[in-house]
């Protein structure tokens, strides 16, 4: 990895980190919204409930007095049970009274009768004919006795038709408000059942909700893992870099230091070699004027200047 790679690579990661905060924050404004919409809807699935729990107390309030109504009701049919025990019997009985009927009707028996009791009140008769006529309307009277028991039993008939008339008005009284009850009940079921539909359904849809926040928070906490990775990963390079250039001013500190040091001695073996030439055409000079000859500026300089520095390495 070069130097130049380093700060390109943590642009890039950077941009990474970046786009992944972005991530972040659409996710975090999706929970919300969904937070917000799971919580709106437990609250209706509150509400609702509490509807239907009032509900159901109306509904079993109004099963209770279906069920009295019920037995109001069958109370009285029961009494209607020997009433029509007692129509059956008397039934049978006309039934067995019409069998020995004659086949003449009792209108024309009747009339047959009125006729012969005319003619025995308006007419002259012998004897013997007066008595037949006479044994003719006994004969008729029984058979019309016959009617006579038919008619008795017809009016018990009757009587207890309008008996049993007056128990089924009472019956009927129940059985009308029993089914208006009834009707109200089950309208309030009906309403409970749809209401604990569309409860089940925002129960549904409340638990997806949620479902879809647990895997938003489960995803951002992957994708913060993943910038603490990138993070990491910057901060690797950042410390590689700091360390390279830490490395680079060392370097180029002992490269500076051996530069000085080599010019250091540059300079001292250069004073060497000076202080050797000055030496040497000092003591050269010396000699000259030791025998007598001339000598240049410069070789009395050098002279001079030798001797100045025993002198002063004898002062010193």
């Amino acid at each position: 990895m070069t130097e130049k790679q380093n700060p390109s690579q943590i642009t890039n990661i950077n941009l990474q980190i970046d786009k992944l905060k972005e991530q972040i924050r659409d996710a975090n404004a999706q929970i919300k919204k969904n937070i917000e919409k799971r919580d709106r809807l437990h609250e209706k699935v509150r509400k609702t409930r509490d509807e239907v729990n009032q509900l159901k107390i109306e509904r079993d309030v109004l099963n209770k007095r279906v069920k009295e109504l019920k037995q109001q009701r069958d109370a009285i049919r029961v009494n209607v049970a020997p009433i029509m025990a007692d129509v059956k019997a008397i039934k049978e009985k006309i039934d067995t009274l019409k069998k020995t009927l004659p086949r003449v009707s009792h209108r024309e028996l009747k009339k047959e009768l009125d006729a012969i009791e005319w003619k025995i009140s308006t007419t002259s008769l012998d004897l013997q004919e007066e008595k037949r006529l006479i044994g003719n309307v006994k004969e008729l009277e029984t058979q019309l006795i016959g009617y006579k028991k038919i008619d008795v039993q017809r009016k018990k008939l009757k009587e207890l038709y309008e008996h049993k008339k007056t128990f089924d008005a009472q019956a009927d009284v129940y059985h009308k408000e029993l089914t208006e009850v009834a009707k109200k009940s089950q309208d309030l079921h009906a309403i409970m059942i749809e209401k604990l539909a569309c409860m089940k359904k925002d129960r549904t849809e409340a638990d997806a909700l949620h479902q879809s926040f647990i895997k938003a928070k489960e995803q951002n906490s992957a994708t913060y893992e993943q910038i603490r990775v990138l993070i990491a990963q910057s901060t690797g390079i950042k410390i590689g870099i700091r360390e390279q250039y830490q490395t680079r001013r060392k370097e180029d500190a002992a490269r500076r230091k051996d530069q000085e040091e080599k010019r250091k001695q540059e300079q001292a073996e250069r004073a060497i070699k000076e202080a050797a030439i000055k030496e040497k055409i000092g003591s050269q000079a010396r000699e000259k004027l030791s025998r007598g000859e001339k000598i240049s500026w410069d070789e009395y300089a050098m002279m001079l200047g030798d001797e100045g520095d025993d002198e002063t390495e004898t002062q010193a």
